[in-house]
């Protein structure tokens, strides 16, 4: 009876301890599950509040364009959107003048809201948004940016022949566009290393007033081919070169482009994309450093610096490398003849300490092959040799280069005179993966007869 006893206790026991293990295992699990949903409830809310936020923020933007449109109606009708004019009007000249502001236009776009001109809305987001949408500031700064281009005669610039015996492509170069379509504009600071072209440029006040005014005058063109409409290009990509550029004494050049830089920043309001430096030296960032304070935020968020080991990787950020040109590293050439533009390159990636073979089959006998192809950064053994699909048929070199250096650029043609295929075999020896670009086409090889009289 004893023994029963015992034994029943003991099988009591062992079921006791399992409920309360059970017990404990689903209040832990209880627990967890709180958790979890407290934790989900909170990203909820921080998730919910960006989300409010950003509704607030839109809200706000939308009332200020709202409040800066009546602004600047009510400014053209009421005659005041050129400043205040001191000078009285009789009641004739005042209704003329304001027929004449109600066609009042910025950069080819009419201001006035109530003409319901699709592009207004984007030329007065882009004073607000210099003005982080300050309605009275952005006004003023259209006031200010109005009364500027009638005191200049800035809306007659492009009909002035303002030629200063530069040669094409030699300080300024304007051509192609990014990949968002924003045209792009190329300053080749180098040319001011020759001491006759720099006094002959910027000799005089005169002279460098003239060479500001020219440089508005591309900016005005560079405008001319945007179309502001909203999403699609509404600003200029600037790349400026300083390689070779003059020894910093030359106070002229940098006084020109320090007034060119507040230009932009004062009647130009966001339309510069970015302002990319290339080629930086040292000595330049001090001098940028100093010209910051007068420099807004917004403007200097635009400036983007790269060293001469960074430019085709940088540039290649904002533009493909068929805009690019061949030397920083890109595939565009001037008066290209075998290439267009729209003949896009394809890309492949060489690892780290290893090798790998392009290859381009070639099926037709008779055709003359050419090729472009750049690699980013160099650094890397490259060779290119055609390989006949005739097994009896000897291999040709075709070239092997070593020493190709950042912004090198190969094209080669070649004539195929049996099936096989061009290969371009690329060895890279660093520790950092190279990207490289090519394209190719083939074209019928026309000999060229010479006629004896």
């Amino acid at each position: 009876m004893e023994e029963e006893i015992e034994k029943g206790s003991h099988e009591y026991s062992e079921d006791d301890d399992t409920e309360v293990f059970e017990e404990e295992k689903v209040s832990r699990w209880a627990k967890d599950q709180e958790n979890n949903t407290i934790n989900i409830n909170h990203v909820d809310h921080q998730e919910d509040e960006k989300m409010v936020a950003s509704i607030e923020m839109k809200l706000t933007k939308k009332k200020a364009l709202l409040e800066f449109r009546c602004m600047v109606e009510d400014a053209i009708l009421g005659n005041y959107i050129l400043e205040n004019s001191e000078k009285k009007l009789s009641k004739k000249e005042k209704n003329k003048m304001i027929e004449q502001l109600r066609e009042i236009t910025l950069w080819g776009v009419p201001l006035l809201p109530s003409k319901s001109h699709e592009s207004t809305d984007t030329v007065l987001l882009k004073f607000l948004k210099a003005k982080d949408f300050k309605v009275q500031e952005a006004f003023k700064m259209l006031q200010k940016t109005l009364k500027w281009r009638k005191d200049n005669k800035i809306d007659d610039i492009l009909e002035e022949d303002l030629l200063l015996n530069l040669e094409p492509g030699k300080v300024l170069c304007v051509n192609s566009a990014d990949k968002e379509g924003n045209p792009l504009c190329y300053t080749m600071y180098g040319a001011f290393k020759d001491k006759g072209f720099y006094k002959r440029v910027l000799g005089t006040e005169e002279d460098r007033e003239k060479y500001l005014r020219w440089r508005i005058q591309i900016m005005e063109r560079m405008i001319k081919k945007l179309t502001l409409k909203a999403g699609e290009a509404d600003a200029v990509l600037q790349i400026t070169d300083f390689k070779n550029l003059p020894v910093p004494e030359m106070k002229e050049l940098r006084s020109v482009t320090k007034k060119s830089f507040l230009l932009l920043q004062s009647y130009y309001p966001e339309m510069v994309h970015k302002n990319i430096l290339i080629n930086v030296p040292f000595w330049y960032y001090t001098s940028l450093m100093v010209s910051s304070k007068i420099i807004n935020h917004r403007t200097k968020r635009t400036f983007i610096l790269a060293r001469p080991s960074r430019v085709t990787q940088t540039l290649l950020k904002y533009m493909t490398p068929e805009n690019l040109p061949v030397e920083y590293g890109g595939l565009r050439r001037d008066n290209d003849c075998e290439f267009l533009p729209e003949d896009c390159a394809s890309e492949a990636t060489v690892r780290a300490s290893s090798s790998r073979s392009l290859k381009i089959p070639v099926s037709e006998a008779g055709m003359t092959i050419v090729w472009d192809v750049t690699v980013v950064g160099w650094d890397v053994t490259c060779r290119e040799e055609f390989i006949p699909d005739d097994e009896g048929s000897y291999k040709v070199l075709l070239h092997k280069y070593k020493d190709k250096k950042i912004g090198d650029t190969i094209r080669n043609s070649f004539y195929i005179n049996e099936p096989g295929k061009l290969v371009i075999s690329i060895d890279n020896p660093t520790l950092k993966k190279r990207r490289v670009f090519y394209r190719f086409k083939a074209r019928p090889y026309v000999p060229n007869y010479n006629m004896i009289n």
